[in-house]
């Protein structure tokens, strides 16, 4: 039997799937029935818990960090980085007994992430540092186009700020942007409105997934984006810019400090453990090898 667990950070929602030693093979097939909401366990990814010495795409960061996320989209696709996805797994480690409160590092294909676990519950990402490509983007929904700002966190981004959040429509589909070669394998296209001072509100779409309830890379390249829209760089002004951020799952805490690092703050939950059928487990892996 295959044990799994359900977890969620700001109501982004991930199968865990605990394998030390990389024993299990998840095709994309899998990891996309296993998030099916209907004929699966549901969930916007997978999050598939490997020790780093045990995963080959991970073994040169073994000496850094011990275990290694190895996330997958709901699709199936591979992602390089997953901010909610980093919490959620911390949490995951903390319930197995394989971390306790404080720091801890964890592996992923962009770069070890350094974790904090506080009293309170919530836990803190180092999400490494933001880049702004140079170029113009525009992304449209229906008959509205806006220009977007491309950030990239280990994963692309495009950023239009909009007057209503409802004006970035279903989201069911990903929302066509331009020129069409600036995001070859794709990208994640945040929706923001403003809500105070040092405050917004975003909806995004994630690649591979749709619409998500809440996106932590996301929300970290919306506090960037929304800190140079508003004429703030903390590596000129010396000074931590810090945004709250609104999304459909909850809120994210974001810190840009003057050396260009973000960290991400925000809860993590498990909400249940369990075993997946044999039966159903092996059906899939045989109609899909």
């Amino acid at each position: 039997m295959t044990t799994f667990l359900k977890g969620h950070g700001t109501e982004n929602d991930f199968v865990i799937i605990p394998d030390a030693e990389n024993a299990i093979e998840l095709s994309p097939a899998t990891v996309a029935a296993l998030c099916d909401r209907r004929a699966g366990v549901g969930g916007d990814g997978v999050l598939h818990v490997v020790r780093s010495a045990a995963h080959p795409e991970a073994r040169h960061l073994a000496a850094e960090a011990e275990w290694f996320m190895d996330y997958r989209n709901g699709d199936g696709s591979i992602a390089e980085m997953c901010g909610n996805g980093v919490r959620v797994f911390a949490r995951y480690l903390q319930h197995a007994g394989h971390a306790t409160e404080g720091d801890i590092a964890v592996a992923t294909r962009g770069g070890v992430k350094r974790v904090h676990i506080d009293k309170e519950g919530l836990i803190t990402v180092g999400m490494g540092r933001a880049t702004l490509p140079e170029g113009e983007v525009t992304v449209t929904v229906d008959d509205r186009s806006w220009p977007a700002r491309n950030v990239n966190m280990g994963n692309p981004h495009a950023i239009a700020f909009v007057a209503d959040l409802a004006h970035a429509g279903t989201l069911y589909d990903p929302p066509p942007f331009a020129p069409a070669n600036v995001y070859p394998e794709g990208v994640n296209v945040e929706f923001v409105v403003d809500r105070g001072p040092r405050h917004v509100a975003m909806r995004v779409h994630e690649r591979g997934s749709g619409e998500t309830r809440s996106c932590g890379t996301g929300a970290c390249a919306v506090a960037v984006a929304t800190a140079r829209r508003d004429g703030l760089d903390p590596a000129v002004t010396g000074a931590p810019v810090t945004y709250d951020i609104d999304l459909p799952g909850g809120r994210l805490t974001i810190t840009e400090r003057p050396d260009g690092e973000i960290e991400m703050t925000g809860p993590a939950v498990i909400v249940a453990e369990g075993e997946l059928d044999a039966d159903w487990f092996a059906a899939i892996e045989t109609v899909n090898p």
